[in-house]
């Protein structure tokens, strides 16, 4: 969406600080051995006492309230029995919803013991976020975050995962434009002010192919390797963007 109102930058603000309140809360809980399930209901019965609700289950049936994917596995986890060990990588995905408005936040937790693999990549998904971020200008299309992001990916080593990216998001999760993790050719889509959208560095330590699991959600890298995920939700503007998530 764009922005047109104050209102509407009002709501999508409050919203925003709910996602990154429950998100930093929750990734305070990350430890060995409490299970991905208890994580997504504690995260629900957050957003729940804040007055939101978890995007994903409304928009489309996801089942659970959070998503949360683990060492291979890169995005849109299923949350169950599966009990954190040491030494996982954890990527904790929350989309929220309240007043009408989304906002789309995610963090990757390594467990200690952190392998130098997982500690490399956790911090390389930030600051491709980062470089990415410098490109959210007005007149930029969406391919030069793109660039950004897989520039800094290769030069730590890494392959952004090509399937994956940021997108527009406000009245629902998922709205154009598309945000590529490389120089798409075909992203052209230029940036205006007001225009509200995710950037998410999704990136492997592998050669970044990825499949889809058995339970038709989670998506995992084929080669095995360790995957990490960084996002927030911002604001376009004439000057610096405004980081809804990052309150």
């Amino acid at each position: 969406m764009s922005i047109t109102t104050e209102e509407e930058l009002r709501k999508l603000r409050a919203c925003g600080v709910i996602v990154a309140r429950t998100l930093r809360a929750l990734a305070k809980q990350v430890r060995p051995g409490i299970t991905t399930a208890e994580l997504s209901e504690l995260g629900g019965r957050m957003l729940a006492e804040q007055g939101a609700r978890s995007s994903p289950p409304m928009v489309y049936r996801f089942p659970g309230e959070v998503c949360i994917s683990v060492n291979d596995e890169v995005v849109h986890g299923v949350p169950g029995d599966r009990v954190i060990a040491p030494g996982d990588l954890v990527k904790l995905d929350l989309t929220a919803e309240k007043d009408g408005f989304h906002t789309d936040s995610a963090i990757t937790v390594a467990v200690p013991p952190i392998s130098e693999c997982a500690r490399k990549l956790t911090r390389c998904v930030e600051r491709a976020f980062a470089k990415g971020l410098e490109m959210a200008r007005p007149g930029n299309p969406t391919r030069e975050i793109g660039r950004a992001v897989e520039r800094e990916a290769r030069r730590n080593g890494f392959e952004v995962i090509r399937e994956l990216g940021g997108h527009g998001i406000g009245r629902t999760i998922h709205e154009p434009p598309s945000v590529p993790n490389f120089a798409d050719p075909y992203a052209r889509a230029a940036l205006t002010p007001g225009l509200v959208l995710t950037i998410e560095p999704i990136i492997a330590a592998g050669r970044g192919g990825v499949a889809t699991a058995a339970d038709g959600w989670t998506i995992r890298t084929v080669d095995g390797s360790l995957a990490g995920h960084f996002e927030h939700t911002l604001v376009v503007t004439n000057g610096a963007p405004i980081l809804l998530t990052a309150a």
